[in-house]
C-alpha cells in the first residue's frame, strides 16, 4: 500500500452536479475511475479530512499526481465561492506533495518544477488538479491532444481558477476556444520551436533536460 501522510479520511457527500457530459457516469464506467481512488489506499499517495492525492495512471510526464476533493464535484462548472477554501487546501497539499515526491525521486532541473491547473474541458468524472513535472518525459504522451492540454491555455492554472473564483464566484469555460487550442501546433514549452510530429518533439525535449 502506497504510505498516506495523513490516514484520516471522511465519507464523501452526495454529488453535487452531473459530469462534464450531463450525466453521472455508471460505477463501471472508465470516466468514474477517479471516484474509485477516493476509496482505494492502495493508489493514494496522501490523504486527508478535505482532498485526495494520487499518481495518474497514464503519466504525462515523470512525475503526475492528481489532487481531488473528497466531496464528490463533478468539475469546475460545478464549484462556486463556497468552495474557494477547498481549493486553495487543494493548491497547497499539491505543492506540498510535489516537492516531497521530488524530493524522495532526487528530481532536479524540470523535473523538479511544476505547474498545477486543470483542464479546461476534463474526461475524467470527478474535480482533480494536476500536479505535473515540466520535463514531459513519459511513454504516455503520445498525441498532439495530449501536448497542448498541458502547454497551452486549456491548461487553467491553479492560482488563476482560485482567482477566478473569488473575483466571479463561478468559473466559466469557453469551451469552443478550448477545444479549438488541442489541435494547435507541437510547440515546445521551453523555446517555442515548432514540430511536426509528436517523437520528433520528444526527441526534443531530452535536449532541455538538465
Amino acid at each position: 500500500m502506497a504510505s498516506s501522510l495523513s490516514s484520516t479520511s471522511e465519507k464523501r457527500k452526495t454529488p453535487s452536479s452531473d459530469n462534464v457530459n450531463g450525466n453521472q457516469p455508471k460505477k463501471n464506467h472508465w470516466s468514474a475511475a477517479l471516484s474509485a481512488a477516493i476509496d482505494d489506499e492502495s493508489v493514494q499517495v496522501y490523504k486527508d479530512d478535505l482532498c485526495t492525492v494520487i499518481n495518474d495512471k497514464f503519466p504525462k510526464a515523470c512525475i503526475h499526481l492528481l489532487v481531488m476533493p473528497n466531496e464528490n464535484i463533478a468539475n469546475l462548472k460545478s464549484v462556486n465561492n463556497t468552495h474557494v477554501s477547498l481549493l486553495k487546501h487543494m493548491l497547497k497539499v499539491g505543492k506540498e506533495t510535489a516537492e516531497k515526491v521530488a524530493a524522495k525521486a532526487n528530481a532536479r532541473g524540470s523535473f523538479a518544477h511544476f505547474r498545477y491547473g486543470y483542464h479546461a474541458i476534463p474526461s475524467m468524472a470527478l474535480l482533480h488538479m494536476h500536479v505535473i513535472s515540466q520535463d514531459f518525459i513519459s511513454d504516455s504522451l503520445k498525441t498532439k491532444k495530449h501536448w497542448n492540454s498541458f502547454t497551452s491555455d486549456y491548461f487553467l492554472d491553479a492560482s488563476q481558477v482560485i482567482d477566478d473564483l473569488q473575483a466571479n464566484g463561478f468559473i466559466r469555460v469557453d469551451t469552443v476556444r478550448m477545444r479549438k487550442l488541442l489541435d494547435n501546433e507541437l510547440t515546445c514549452h521551453r523555446c517555442s520551436n515548432n514540430f511536426t510530429t509528436m517523437p520528433k518533439l520528444k526527441q526534443h525535449l531530452l535536449m532541455h533536460i538538465s
